[in-house]
């Protein structure tokens, strides 16, 4: 895992250096655009097991540009095609149709320097699921604009791929479950640049200034050249709101501080709440290596605390929902989490298998399960506008546990895809709310919030930033006062 957090180390950091913007209209410059028209291979997770997935990207992008000046790609479309194995598989779970939002990470890099921007497309209406064939998903979307700082040949290189399908019945209601979250990697063998944009220096061309790499504990990559390419956000995509603290104990060698932020769907509500980024502590553990020639496998164990002002909880959240179809209801989340017992067997709520082949070059996937026991409060609750009482204790009855998983690979040519404890990514999974109990003060509301909100599993994707080890010497993702530098964007 060590070998893991070194490769990774420099592209984070350069992303850490990223700056988030607003769009800039008219702001390009470039003698003429190019057409992107590239289709690759992917495998992705699916119930079924892993399937062929191809994706077609489409996007105008200019030719040329000027250091300092931005470049704004265009007309973005992400067609993916599902198998028809796979299309068999949705249809045989009631699905009748389909939405999608397709997450295409880019690599944009010049020389050494690199980072790392995110395509989104989503499809415009349902899309039919066929009685037969491949089911093909077009979607469009606003991506966000790359500003080289310097002059140089930039680069733009598709990487991992995520999709989030919502599937419904014949009859409008959710098929079961209600959406699927898959995590795909690129098959091997492809080319999977997609552009490059020449960049002169313009009227007038900025001296290269010391990059972040300067920093990074490998002092023999990137010394003296320029910063990475700057990426803004997508169109219309809010900045990230700040994040609560969240500050590393430098005296122990063992621990990692992160963000994580996600949504939850409430199935009965054919909804979603949204929880902001909140501060977790992970205590690793030392690795258990095991060789099976030509594999090694490597276990890690770690426990994830969560700490909102000294608290272990979310910070709490604001939802509001159809009751019942039709009645808006507003109601404050508290998540609070019943840490692993410490210093025990139990103190271990994270196991990370990583099998790497040492006949492939170092080739490695790595499965991640997290488990995390939560108690859910229910508090400031308004029913069409309406103050409604609940109570100081309106909560889940008894614990439930959010089951989270997450799937990474490492090859020489693709890098770092996907998940791992040590990397950060997005973790998908399910919870299962328990009956309510202490919700009214006058009357006995329990019931109402129990046929609400409780039972059905509920569909989770959390992403975790890229975690800072503040004990280590000059940690790239670490600020000078010890927190995470990566805040991630919660994203369905």
């Amino acid at each position: 895992m060590t070998g893991a957090r070194r490769r990774t180390a420099r592209g984070a950091a350069v992303a850490a250096a990223v700056l988030l913007g607003g769009m800039i209209p008219g702001a390009q410059a470039a003698s003429g655009v190019q057409e992107i028209d590239a289709e690759l291979a992917y495998t992705c997770d699916l119930p079924e097991g892993g399937q062929p997935v191809k994706v077609e990207i489409t996007a105008k992008i200019p030719e040329s540009g000027h250091a300092e000046q931005v470049i704004q790609p265009e007309d973005v479309g992400l067609d993916v095609t599902l198998s028809e194995e796979a299309s068999a598989g949705l249809a045989a779970a009631g699905a009748a149709t389909v939405r999608a939002e397709a997450r295409l990470s880019v690599d944009v890099a010049q020389g050494d320097q690199h980072a790392r921007t995110e395509w989104i497309g989503t499809t415009a209406e349902p899309v039919p699921v066929p009685e037969a064939g491949d089911l093909t998903l077009s979607t469009t979307g606003g991506v966000p604009y790359v500003k080289p700082g310097v002059p140089g040949d930039l680069s733009f290189k598709a990487a991992d791929l995520s999709v989030d399908l919502a599937v419904k019945k014949a009859d409008g209601a959710p098929a079961e479950p209600p959406t699927t979250s898959l995590t795909c990697v690129l098959e091997a063998d492809q080319e999977t640049t997609l552009a490059t944009v020449g960049v002169d220096g313009g009227a007038e061309t900025p001296t290269p200034g010391p990059s972040a790499s300067d920093e990074w504990p490998d002092g023999d990559e990137g010394q003296g050249e320029a910063a990475a390419p700057e990426v803004g956000t997508r169109a219309k995509e809010p900045v990230p709101a700040s994040a609560p603290p969240c500050v590393g104990n430098t005296a122990d060698d063992l621990e990692m501080v992160t963000y994580v932020a996600g949504y939850a769907n409430v199935t009965k509500l054919d909804a979603a709440n949204k929880f902001p980024p909140a501060c977790a502590r992970i205590h690793t553990y030392p690795g258990e290596p095991v060789m099976e020639y030509p594999y090694l496998h490597v276990y890690l164990n770690a426990a994830i605390v969560l700490d909102y002002k000294g608290k272990p909880q979310l910070p709490p959240s604001t939802g509001t929902f159809l009751t019942f179809g039709f009645m808006p209801t507003t109601a404050t989340l508290e998540m609070t989490q019943i840490p692993p017992k410490a210093n025990s067997p139990q103190d271990r709520n994270v196991v990370s298998h990583n099998i790497i082949d040492l006949s492939a070059g170092g080739a490695s996937k790595t499965t991640t399960t997290v488990d995390l026991d939560f108690v859910l409060r229910l508090y400031d609750v308004k029913v069409n506008g309406v103050a409604l009482d609940v109570g100081k204790n309106c909560r889940t009855e008894r614990p439930f546990r959010l089951s989270l998983n997450g799937l990474g690979t490492w090859d020489a040519e693709n890098g770092d895809q996907g998940y791992t404890v040590v990397t950060g990514g997005t973790l998908t999974g399910s919870v299962t709310i328990p009956p309510f109990k202490g919700c009214g003060a006058g009357e006995d509301l329990d019931a109402i919030f129990t046929a609400s909100l409780s039972g059905t599993p509920g569909f989770v994707k959390q992403t975790q930033g890229a975690p800072c080890t503040p004990s280590g010497a000059a940690d790239a993702m670490c600020t000078p006062d010890h927190q995470p530098v990566e805040i991630p964007e919660p994203t369905r």
